[in-house]
């Protein structure tokens, strides 16, 4: 329960003002149709974090303990200082003929805008540190949806209103304590 509880906190804080949420507002105002755009974005997601999750999993089972420890703990440390960084949505995220319909359009538009994403590389630091596949994906990909499904039904309206530097500020400090109590876990006995 605890790789999932923190799983879904670290992304649905860490989706603030990132690019595939900017992504989810620029398709929501283009297209007006949330539930493909929804069903899209989750798809794309337990696609996307799967793999992630999976090569997360693979290289905690093949790197030593202290190796593994100082991997994920400085990784999530990196993380923070990233997320600090503001994200903006790319000029034409939007701007594709929807070709393969609303849905098509958004799962290829969100798993490829996903890859080499902070939350993507936040679920392999997780699913290393967890050791737990299936709770950390499902975790991941509910904290997407907690910070993605609004953008949908509120568009660019909902975007203006949130606080970004702060929810930003926020998740850097959640990552830097996850990058710091596995650095020094073991020297406080957890």
């Amino acid at each position: 329960m605890q790789a999932f509880l923190i799983s879904t906190g670290v992304v649905a804080l860490g989706e603030m003002g990132d690019k595939t949420q900017l992504l989810a507002f620029v398709l929501a105002a283009r297209f007006k149709r949330p539930l493909p755009i929804i069903l899209g974005i989750l798809a794309a997601t337990l696609v996307n974090h799967g793999l992630a999750g999976e090569l997360g999993h693979l290289i905690a089972s093949r790197l030593g303990p202290d190796t593994l420890r100082w991997a994920v703990g400085l990784g999530f440390l990196a993380m923070a200082a990233w997320i600090l960084v503001p994200d903006r949505a790319d000029d034409d995220a939007g701007a594709a003929e929807p070709r393969w319909g609303v849905l098509g359009t958004t799962l290829v538009s969100f798993f490829f805008a996903e890859m080499g994403d902070k939350t993507q590389i936040a679920t392999m630091g997780l699913a290393a540190r967890f050791h737990d596949l299936v709770p950390v994906v499902a975790g991941t990909t509910l904290g997407m949806m907690i910070a993605d499904v609004p953008a949908v039904f509120l568009g660019d309206k909902f975007a203006g209103r949130l606080a970004l530097p702060w929810l930003r500020a926020g998740a850097a400090v959640l990552f830097a304590l996850l990058g710091l109590a596995s650095l020094l876990g073991p020297a406080l006995g957890f």
